[in-house]
């Protein structure tokens, strides 16, 4: 198992080099200039070029490079382009935000999609099963940020039993209450995708299990039908099902970008697309940097827990 993990941990260092190179070299093609974000459009010649050299942008892209790893590797991600705070300032009160929306939502999937699922593949091919997986397709295939607008419309402005946007109320914030009351319409929108998908997957897999030779000896020997589901089935069904819902970790990772912006949730998605239009390219390297680096990391935990729950796969890592 520590041979596994450590395997993991190389590749997890492996992706987030990719990930920094491929940002930087892409920011790099994003037309204008860092400095005339810093000075404005009305700088003279001599004061931009005096900018660039400040920040080291007069410098070769591979020298460029080489200072930005320099910087990441002593926990230095630069200052804003257009606030000059340190990136880190601005970046980890808006990542724990995301947290909080990314955690609410994957609770939902997990409490929802996973139970969905085994109780369609229970019901293989009644009315149930064809409605859920009729259900789950077309909410794998609405638009994140359309779903959400129609959840604000609907229950924000028509009903009017949740607030349309924001993390608390502006005027009287009211805590943790206030805060779970914003965090309904953002997590649910979040959720729809990956949470149709783990109810698919959930439910594939356990049609797949409930018909293996085992699971009918143990019908055949008198066990109840809920041993049989939830103590012999799930069990074995629980290995790939664990590594979909880390998977979907991503989506909802990229997913949660248009959920803040469209709800104004103040989490990295809403700051990364802010420091986009502004060309604030440290902000943004950080943003798409924490989020890889949350990413991976969720799936080492997804893929240890497999490891745990099937050592058939320790054995496929190691060989």
């Amino acid at each position: 198992m520590i041979r596994t993990v450590a395997h993991r941990l190389l590749s997890t260092i492996l992706v987030l080099f990719g990930v920094s190179l491929i940002v930087f070299m892409l920011l790099q093609l994003v037309p204008g200039d860092p400095a005339l974000t810093i000075l404005g459009s009305g700088a003279t010649a001599e004061s931009v070029a005096a900018v660039r050299t400040e920040l080291g942008l007069d410098r070769s892209l591979p020298i460029q490079y080489l200072d930005y790893m320099g910087g990441l590797l002593q926990g230095d991600f630069g200052r804003s382009l257009t606030v000059n705070k340190p990136v880190s300032e601005i970046m980890l009160p808006r990542l724990w935000n995301t947290i909080i929306l990314t955690f609410a939502a994957l609770l939902l999937c997990v409490v929802i999609g996973v139970p969905l699922g085994i109780a369609a593949a229970r019901k293989q091919n009644s009315v149930f099963d064809r409605i859920a997986m009729f259900a789950s397709l077309a909410g794998a295939s609405v638009p994140v940020y359309w779903f959400g607008l129609v959840l604000i419309g609907f229950f924000s402005i028509r009903l009017g039993v949740f607030p349309t946007s924001g993390m608390y109320n502006s005027r009287s914030p009211g805590g943790l209450g206030d805060m779970l009351i914003h965090l309904v319409l953002p997590a649910v929108a979040a959720a729809l995708v990956p949470l149709a998908v783990i109810a698919r997957m959930s439910r594939s897999v356990m049609v797949d299990v409930l018909q293996q030779d085992y699971i009918r000896t143990l019908r055949a020997s008198g066990l109840s039908e809920q041993s049989v589901l939830w103590r012999h089935g799930l069990r074995n069904a629980l290995p790939p099902i664990v590594t979909v819902i880390g998977l979907q970790v991503g989506y909802l990772l990229g997913g949660v970008v248009f959920v803040e912006v469209v709800f104004g949730w103040p989490g990295l998605g809403q700051q990364l697309y802010t420091s986009i239009t502004q060309r604030d390219i440290p902000v943004v390297q950080a943003g798409v940097l924490f989020i890889a680096l949350a990413f991976v990391v969720i799936n080492l935990v997804a893929d240890t827990a497999v490891g745990l729950l099937d050592p058939r796969s320790r054995k496929k890592v190691s060989a």
